[in-house]
Protein backbone atom coordinates (compact mmCIF):
# COMPACT_ATOMS: atom_id res chain seq x y z
CA UNK A 1 0.00 0.00 0.00
CA UNK A 2 3.12 2.16 0.87
CA UNK A 3 4.28 2.29 -2.63
CA UNK A 4 1.12 3.38 -4.27
CA UNK A 5 -0.59 5.99 -1.99
CA UNK A 6 0.43 9.46 -2.74
CA UNK A 7 -3.22 11.22 -1.51
CA UNK A 8 -4.89 10.57 1.86
CA UNK A 9 -8.26 11.66 2.39
CA UNK A 10 -8.92 12.54 6.26
CA UNK A 11 -12.15 12.75 7.79
CA UNK A 12 -11.75 15.54 10.39
CA UNK A 13 -14.27 14.75 13.56
CA UNK A 14 -13.72 11.70 15.45
CA UNK A 15 -10.90 11.01 13.62
CA UNK A 16 -8.47 13.83 14.27
CA UNK A 17 -10.74 16.61 15.94
CA UNK A 18 -11.69 14.93 19.48
CA UNK A 19 -15.59 15.86 18.64
CA UNK A 20 -16.76 14.34 21.84
CA UNK A 21 -14.37 16.28 24.39
CA UNK A 22 -14.59 19.69 22.60
CA UNK A 23 -18.49 19.45 22.75
CA UNK A 24 -18.76 18.50 26.44
CA UNK A 25 -16.62 22.14 26.70
CA UNK A 26 -19.42 23.76 24.42
CA UNK A 27 -22.70 22.43 26.58
CA UNK A 28 -20.76 23.20 29.52
CA UNK A 29 -20.75 26.87 28.25
CA UNK A 30 -24.22 26.58 26.86
CA UNK A 31 -26.04 25.90 29.91
CA UNK A 32 -24.16 28.44 32.39
CA UNK A 33 -25.26 30.77 29.67
CA UNK A 34 -29.16 29.65 29.77
CA UNK A 35 -28.48 28.62 33.40
CA UNK A 36 -29.67 25.37 32.41
CA UNK A 37 -29.86 22.90 35.60
CA UNK A 38 -28.71 19.33 33.95
CA UNK A 39 -26.28 17.76 34.94
CA UNK A 40 -23.82 18.03 30.97
CA UNK A 41 -22.84 13.99 31.31
CA UNK A 42 -26.28 13.13 31.83
CA UNK A 43 -27.41 15.12 28.99
CA UNK A 44 -24.76 13.91 27.10
CA UNK A 45 -25.79 10.11 27.59
CA UNK A 46 -29.49 10.86 25.91
CA UNK A 47 -27.90 13.89 23.33
CA UNK A 48 -25.03 11.69 21.64
CA UNK A 49 -27.28 8.81 19.98
CA UNK A 50 -30.45 11.72 19.26
CA UNK A 51 -27.51 13.30 17.51
CA UNK A 52 -26.06 10.33 15.69
CA UNK A 53 -29.69 9.40 14.36
CA UNK A 54 -30.28 12.89 13.10
CA UNK A 55 -26.86 13.19 11.65
CA UNK A 56 -27.48 10.05 10.03
CA UNK A 57 -31.07 11.51 8.36
CA UNK A 58 -28.98 14.54 6.86
CA UNK A 59 -26.09 12.49 5.03
CA UNK A 60 -29.36 10.62 3.94
CA UNK A 61 -30.73 13.77 2.87
CA UNK A 62 -34.30 13.74 5.09
CA UNK A 63 -33.47 16.57 7.01
CA UNK A 64 -31.49 19.61 6.15
CA UNK A 65 -29.33 21.77 8.09
CA UNK A 66 -31.80 23.67 10.26
CA UNK A 67 -34.07 20.51 10.83
CA UNK A 68 -30.97 18.98 11.98
CA UNK A 69 -29.90 21.93 14.44
CA UNK A 70 -33.24 22.00 15.60
CA UNK A 71 -34.85 18.36 16.21
CA UNK A 72 -31.63 17.13 18.04
CA UNK A 73 -31.33 19.80 20.94
CA UNK A 74 -35.49 19.55 20.99
CA UNK A 75 -35.77 15.96 21.45
CA UNK A 76 -32.80 15.88 23.97
CA UNK A 77 -34.20 18.53 26.26
CA UNK A 78 -38.02 16.64 26.00
CA UNK A 79 -36.61 13.52 27.56
CA UNK A 80 -35.46 16.15 30.71
CA UNK A 81 -38.95 17.73 30.48
CA UNK A 82 -37.72 20.77 29.25
CA UNK A 83 -39.61 23.12 26.98
CA UNK A 84 -37.63 26.15 25.36
CA UNK A 85 -39.37 29.01 22.56
CA UNK A 86 -37.85 27.69 18.82
CA UNK A 87 -36.13 31.01 19.22
CA UNK A 88 -34.03 30.35 21.98
CA UNK A 89 -33.03 26.77 20.67
CA UNK A 90 -32.19 28.60 17.56
CA UNK A 91 -30.13 30.82 19.94
CA UNK A 92 -28.62 27.53 21.48
CA UNK A 93 -28.08 25.52 18.48
CA UNK A 94 -25.89 28.90 16.94
CA UNK A 95 -23.88 29.33 20.29
CA UNK A 96 -23.39 25.75 19.79
CA UNK A 97 -21.95 26.08 16.65
CA UNK A 98 -20.10 29.02 18.03
CA UNK A 99 -18.30 27.61 20.83
CA UNK A 100 -17.31 24.54 19.74
CA UNK A 101 -14.26 25.53 17.32
CA UNK A 102 -13.56 27.48 20.94
CA UNK A 103 -12.21 24.26 21.94
CA UNK A 104 -9.76 22.17 20.37
CA UNK A 105 -8.65 19.32 21.57
CA UNK A 106 -7.29 16.59 19.11
CA UNK A 107 -7.46 12.96 19.21
CA UNK A 108 -4.34 11.34 20.78
CA UNK A 109 -1.52 11.02 18.58
CA UNK A 110 -2.89 13.13 15.55
CA UNK A 111 -0.55 15.48 15.22
CA UNK A 112 2.01 12.92 15.11
CA UNK A 113 0.54 11.12 13.11
CA UNK A 114 0.47 13.88 10.74
CA UNK A 115 3.92 15.10 11.20
CA UNK A 116 5.07 12.30 9.93
CA UNK A 117 2.56 11.63 6.83
CA UNK A 118 2.83 15.57 5.86
CA UNK A 119 6.58 15.01 4.33
CA UNK A 120 5.47 11.66 2.89
CA UNK A 121 2.10 12.29 1.17
CA UNK A 122 -0.21 15.14 0.25
CA UNK A 123 -3.00 15.45 2.62
CA UNK A 124 -6.38 16.10 2.77
CA UNK A 125 -10.11 16.76 4.64
CA UNK A 126 -13.30 15.07 3.54
CA UNK A 127 -16.10 16.28 5.61
CA UNK A 128 -19.83 16.25 6.33
CA UNK A 129 -19.80 19.19 8.57
CA UNK A 130 -20.30 22.54 8.15
CA UNK A 131 -18.22 24.70 6.29
CA UNK A 132 -18.02 27.47 8.78
CA UNK A 133 -17.13 24.93 11.52
CA UNK A 134 -15.15 23.01 10.19
CA UNK A 135 -12.70 25.70 8.75
CA UNK A 136 -12.45 26.98 12.59
CA UNK A 137 -11.41 24.17 14.10
CA UNK A 138 -8.80 23.53 11.77
CA UNK A 139 -7.39 26.93 11.97
CA UNK A 140 -8.10 27.01 15.97
CA UNK A 141 -6.98 23.06 16.30
CA UNK A 142 -3.45 23.97 14.38
CA UNK A 143 -3.41 21.52 11.58
CA UNK A 144 -5.12 23.42 8.85
CA UNK A 145 -1.82 23.92 7.38
CA UNK A 146 -0.96 19.82 6.89
CA UNK A 147 -3.68 20.15 4.16
CA UNK A 148 -3.56 20.90 1.08
CA UNK A 149 -7.35 20.74 -0.09
CA UNK A 150 -10.59 21.18 1.95
CA UNK A 151 -13.68 19.58 1.00
CA UNK A 152 -17.12 19.81 3.06
CA UNK A 153 -20.52 18.28 1.95
CA UNK A 154 -21.70 22.18 1.83
CA UNK A 155 -19.66 22.82 -1.32
CA UNK A 156 -20.14 19.34 -2.91
CA UNK A 157 -23.59 19.83 -2.32
CA UNK A 158 -24.33 16.11 -0.95
CA UNK A 159 -22.81 14.53 1.96
CA UNK A 160 -20.79 11.37 2.60
CA UNK A 161 -21.44 8.36 1.74
CA UNK A 162 -22.64 9.66 -1.86
CA UNK A 163 -19.87 9.05 -4.15
CA UNK A 164 -20.05 12.56 -5.93
CA UNK A 165 -18.70 14.12 -2.59
CA UNK A 166 -15.50 11.48 -3.06
CA UNK A 167 -15.38 12.10 -6.92
CA UNK A 168 -15.21 15.99 -5.97
CA UNK A 169 -12.77 15.82 -3.41
CA UNK A 170 -10.79 13.86 -5.94
CA UNK A 171 -11.35 16.28 -8.73
CA UNK A 172 -10.00 19.17 -6.72
CA UNK A 173 -7.41 17.67 -5.48
CA UNK A 174 -5.69 16.37 -8.38
CA UNK A 175 -5.60 12.89 -7.24
CA UNK A 176 -6.47 9.81 -8.38
CA UNK A 177 -8.58 6.77 -7.30
CA UNK A 178 -6.13 3.97 -7.66
CA UNK A 179 -3.22 6.41 -5.70
CA UNK A 180 -5.92 7.38 -2.61
CA UNK A 181 -6.56 6.65 0.33
CA UNK A 182 -9.49 7.51 2.60
CA UNK A 183 -9.32 7.08 6.75
CA UNK A 184 -12.06 7.81 8.64
CA UNK A 185 -14.48 6.42 11.78
CA UNK A 186 -17.35 6.50 10.12
CA UNK A 187 -17.95 3.12 8.81
CA UNK A 188 -21.14 3.84 6.86
CA UNK A 189 -20.31 7.48 5.49
CA UNK A 190 -16.25 7.21 5.45
CA UNK A 191 -15.56 3.71 4.40
CA UNK A 192 -18.33 2.40 2.62
CA UNK A 193 -18.96 5.15 0.97
CA UNK A 194 -14.81 5.37 -0.45
CA UNK A 195 -14.70 1.71 -0.97
CA UNK A 196 -18.42 2.12 -3.43
CA UNK A 197 -15.57 4.61 -5.70
CA UNK A 198 -12.76 2.50 -5.78
CA UNK A 199 -10.85 4.05 -2.69
CA UNK A 200 -8.70 1.82 0.06
CA UNK A 201 -9.36 2.75 3.22
CA UNK A 202 -8.35 2.61 6.85
CA UNK A 203 -10.93 2.72 9.24
CA UNK A 204 -9.91 4.66 12.60
CA UNK A 205 -12.48 1.72 14.92
CA UNK A 206 -13.01 5.23 17.59
CA UNK A 207 -16.36 3.57 17.72
CA UNK A 208 -15.38 0.16 18.45
CA UNK A 209 -18.03 -1.35 16.04
CA UNK A 210 -17.82 -5.00 14.88
CA UNK A 211 -16.44 -4.60 11.14
CA UNK A 212 -15.94 -6.99 8.46
CA UNK A 213 -12.88 -9.06 8.46
CA UNK A 214 -11.83 -7.60 5.45
CA UNK A 215 -11.56 -3.91 6.33
CA UNK A 216 -8.30 -2.31 7.66
CA UNK A 217 -8.64 -1.20 11.49
CA UNK A 218 -6.94 0.63 13.52
CA UNK A 219 -8.15 1.63 17.35
CA UNK A 220 -5.40 3.98 17.91
CA UNK A 221 -3.50 6.93 15.19
CA UNK A 222 -0.18 5.69 15.72
CA UNK A 223 -1.26 2.67 14.13
CA UNK A 224 -1.90 4.02 11.10
CA UNK A 225 1.70 4.35 10.37
CA UNK A 226 1.85 0.53 9.90
CA UNK A 227 0.23 0.98 6.87
CA UNK A 228 1.40 4.53 5.30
Amino acid sequence: MKNKIKHIFFDLDHTLWDFDRNSILAFKMIFKKFDIDINVDTFLETYRPINMKYWKLYREEKVDKQELRRARFIETFMDFDKNFSIETIDTMSEDYVDFLPLHNYLIDGAIDLLQYLHPKYNLHIITNGFEEVQNRKLLNSGIHHYFNTITNSEEAGVKKPNPFIFEHAILKSGAKFDNSIMIGDNYEADIKGAEAVGLDTICFNYHEEELPLENIQVFELKEIKNYL
